[in-house]
C-alpha cells in the first residue's frame, strides 16, 4: 500500500466528473520517493512523500 512512513499521508478517493457530469471513481496515490536517510547515526532506508521531503530539507534535517 503506497504510504508515507513519515507522515502517515495515504490514498485520497474521489469523482472524475465529466462534461457530461458523468461520475467515475478515481484514485490520487501519493508522490512517493524511497530514501535513505541517517536516523541516530544510522542508514534507513524509507519511503517518503515529496512534500515531507521538501519539508525535512527545509528544516535541514536533510542534506540538499
Amino acid at each position: 500500500m503506497k504510504k508515507c512512513e513519515i507522515t502517515g499521508k495515504g490514498k485520497q478517493f474521489g469523482s472524475n466528473v465529466s462534461f457530461s457530469q458523468r461520475h467515475t471513481k478515481k484514485v490520487w496515490e501519493p508522490n512517493l520517493q524511497k530514501k535513505t536517510l541517517v536516523i541516530d547515526g544510522k542508514k534507513v532506508r524509507v519511503k517518503i512523500s515529496t512534500s515531507a521531503l521538501r519539508t525535512l530539507k527545509r528544516k535541514g534535517i536533510v542534506a540538499k
